[in-house]
């Protein structure tokens, strides 16, 4: 094959180089033979023997030249290849520099003593594998590999990276060396055919998956993104319409360093030039389809060669004007070999006659061939047995099949795997004719942000379902597999993916609700202010002497302490806030419950009271109402006291009721003495409405026991339905519930008791007489 004319053209330029480095072997020059084994196992045997023998019969063990110089031997081209001649050359201790791809089995030095390979041992290929498909997201991935134990430490090293990188393989083939069973080939095929998986990386060299390369022959892998390595020389057996089905595949390539002169020497190149070389010749005409001899009247159809071509005018077709890996591996070759002679002439102190004069010195090499410089003791940088794990580095190349049988790999990027350093420039990347655009190779549907994996039973890591983050938490990348917590001062967007700060919230004077409810409360204050105002002027009229003003008065002011008192729950709590809000309401609203349990039991006391000289008079003094109203708010006080000495209320944060704000109120501390302070005036508000109700039915005139009835029925409609919506809600809106519940009770008990009264005041003065009263009671 003339693109492996360049091996050949490397030996040379290698040899020119070093026949002209003063410093490298003075005094000793270079030659070469060159062999060809047709990239057969039974040819290269021959080949080694007819070197080994000399120009006259192939006879083992026996030379017919007098000189033989050659002290190592160049090859083979695969593994394959170098364990054909490897006995053989073994007999003689001559050293076997391989230049194909390195071979686990080759490193067994105990069966293959004397051979160094040359190639790279791939030790961190399956880290650049994984670290290229992370970079283009494809977490699920074919695999063929060959059927020997270098595959099978591909594959162990391989699964091991990708279970680190939550990455899966979706199938994994051997390549046999034969496809024995009938239709063994065509099953083979299928099963890759019908795998989810978009990509597929084929390992191994050109030998051992051969048979991949003669069913590419007849089938394609459509709707499938190849990557492979440069050990497998997929256009070795290629025709021009098979190379169509690897366009776009990318390949992993030891990284080859760009070797100055090299490009000047094939510019030197010319048949007329070197006449010595008898390939030259024969690839010029055919590459540059021109004669170099003069044109026959038969051979009219060929142009005369022109002076000015060069190969460096080649099209890659032919040959790379790049050193290839293998050719890399032949020029570190060739450089091994000098730089260990050299050592072995300096160390024995032998000179070039002695050298000529005994050829059997081939054995001696090996020692230098190690990696270890003999001279200085330092590690050679072109080791034996390749370069060690940290030197490797990879070229990223895209094969590419153009029109007129043009075929090229050009590079698009670059890894350093133990670095983790990936390049890629994905804009001279020429993807697959089926993907028009950079594959997408996934079992799942990525999860966005705001999403988690959830792993399928039964189903690799790869394959997941999508779960929408819980409240309070967060996921801000794809394929999380944990969603993060925000912070307590932080909430979730709705769409699950950022932490935003929370807005601290109380219910304030500037919000709408707060407005309404501060309103109300001072409107019903002023309100009652009013009616506490009407009472004082009208304080002599019958209407108000009846309904014991002294304990109207009494309740009169604390309603408007009571509205006022809901004034507490509104603006930011403070500590001191919320010490007193609740007890000063439940103070002062004790002392209007009392106020009205004491008319209550005035208003029965009265009409059980009327025979002269009964007892019950005594109890009708304004001194029992006072004293009655004391002893209630005095229990109060100490329900309160307790509660503040115990477990008070105290200001906090509340950070979990509402997710997207921080509430600024006052826990109750204890609730059990805050729903004993509640109880309480629940037990006052019931005794008064049942003794009210057990009074409705006595004289209109003298008898307010009706609106009294109203009012508790009002008071304990709206405690009871306070205490289920106190438990139901949170935050602004419990406080705005108490604040309503406040205000509507205060009011209810000031309609119903006192809009009767003031309307006869106010309104209807002329029944608000003696003369109309006596004539009621007479009646």
């Amino acid at each position: 094959m003339l693109k492996h004319y360049q091996h050949f053209l490397t030996v040379q330029f290698a040899v020119d180089e070093i026949n002209k480095d003063p410093h490298l072997l003075p005094n000793v020059t270079l030659g070469y033979q060159l062999f060809n084994n047709f990239h057969q196992s039974d040819l290269a045997v021959e080949a080694s023997l007819i070197w080994l023998s000399g120009k006259g019969p192939t006879i083992p063990n026996y030379s017919c030249d007098r000189q033989h110089k050659s002290m190592v031997a160049i090859g083979g081209m695969s593994s394959t290849l170098t364990m054909a001649i490897a006995p053989l050359l073994g007999l003689y201790k001559v050293p076997q520099l391989s230049y194909g791809p390195f071979d686990l089995l080759l490193s067994d030095e105990s069966q293959y003593p004397y051979v160094y390979q040359l190639g790279s041992r791939e030790s961190t290929l399956h880290l650049a594998a994984v670290q290229l498909m992370l970079h283009f997201g494809w977490t699920w991935m074919g695999l063929i590999i060959s059927d020997d134990m270098r595959g099978e430490q591909f594959l162990r090293d391989l699964n091991e990276e990708m279970a680190s990188n939550a990455m899966c393989l979706a199938f994994t083939e051997k390549v046999p060396e034969n496809f024995l069973k009938k239709n063994e080939d065509i099953n083979f095929l299928s099963r890759i055919l019908q795998s989810s998986s978009k990509v597929i990386f084929i390992y191994g060299n050109t030998d051992s998956i051969k048979e991949i390369s003669h069913l590419l022959k007849y089938y394609a892998f459509s709707g499938k993104m190849l990557v492979t390595t440069s050990s497998w020389d997929f256009s070795a057996e290629a025709t021009d319409s098979m190379m169509t089905n690897f366009h776009g595949t990318l390949i992993f390539s030891q990284f080859r360093k760009k070797i100055p002169g090299f490009t000047d020497f094939l510019r030197s190149l010319h048949p007329r030039a070197n006449p010595e070389d008898i390939f030259l010749k024969t690839v010029w005409q055919v590459v540059f389809k021109c004669s170099l001899s003069e044109i026959s009247p038969v051979d009219m159809i060929r142009r005369a060669c022109h002076e000015n071509f060069s190969l460096t005018q080649v099209s890659p077709r032919y040959l790379d004007k790049n050193i290839m890996e293998k050719s890399s591996n032949i020029y570190n070759g060739v450089y091994l070999f000098a730089r260990a002679l050299h050592h072995m002439l300096q160390t024995e102190g032998k000179d070039v006659s002695e050298l000529a004069a005994n050829p059997l010195l081939s054995w001696k090499l090996h020692q230098f061939l190690k990696c270890v410089n003999p001279v200085t003791g330092i590690k050679d940088e072109l080791c034996g047995d390749g370069p060690s794990m940290t030197a490797e580095k990879y070229d990223i190349l895209n094969f590419r099949s153009l029109p007129d049988s043009i075929r090229t790999q050009v590079k698009v990027g670059e890894v350093i795997p133990h670095e983790k350093e990936l390049r890629i420039y994905e804009e001279d990347i020429d993807w697959p004719e089926d993907f028009p655009q950079i594959p997408s190779s996934t079992c799942s549907v990525a999860c966005g942000p705001g999403y988690r994996t959830q792993s399928l039973e039964g189903q690799p890591i790869c394959c997941f379902d999508c779960t929408i983050c819980p409240d309070g938490k967060i996921s801000n990348k794809s394929n999380a597999k944990e969603c993060m917590q925000c912070p307590e001062d932080q909430y979730t967007t709705k769409e699950k993916d950022r932490c935003l700060p929370k807005t601290v919230t109380y219910l304030a004077y500037e919000e709408t609700l707060g407005m309404i409810l501060a309103f109300a409360a001072l409107c019903f204050s002023i309100l009652t202010t009013f009616v506490l105002g009407v009472f004082v002027m009208y304080r002599d009229t019958p209407i108000v002497k009846a309904n014991n003003r002294s304990l109207s008065y009494v309740l009169l002011t604390s309603l408007t302490l009571c509205f006022l008192s809901s004034l507490l729950f509104i603006g930011r709590p403070t500590p001191a806030i919320c010490l007193l809000r609740q007890t000063t309401f439940a103070i002062v609203f004790t002392v209007a419950i009392a106020s009205i349990l004491a008319k209550t039991i005035t208003v029965v006391l009265a009409f059980r009271a009327t025979q002269p000289g009964s007892k019950l008079r005594r109890w009708l003094g304004t001194s029992v109402s006072y004293f009655l109203i004391f002893i209630c708010t005095f229990i109060q006080m100490c329900l309160c006291g307790i509660w503040l000495g115990t477990y008070p209320p105290f200001l906090e944060m509340d950070r979990h009721s509402e997710a997207s704000f921080i509430i600024f109120q006052c826990n109750e501390g204890s609730l059990v003495t805050f729903y004993c302070v509640l109880g309480y005036m629940g037990f006052l508000a019931f005794v008064s409405f049942t003794l009210a109700f057990l009074a409705r039915n006595l004289p209109d005139t003298f008898n307010e026991a009706k609106y009294l009835t109203f009012s508790m029925l009002v008071f304990c409609s709206v405690w009871i339905a306070f205490l289920p919506a106190y438990q139901s809600t949170k935050g602004k809106a419990m406080v705005a519930m108490e604040i309503f519940s406040i205000v509507v009770s205060s009011a209810g008990i000031l309609i119903c008791i006192f809009a009767p009264k003031c309307y006869i005041i106010l309104l209807r003065a002329d029944r608000n007489t003696l003369e109309i009263l006596k004539n009621k009671a007479n009646s």
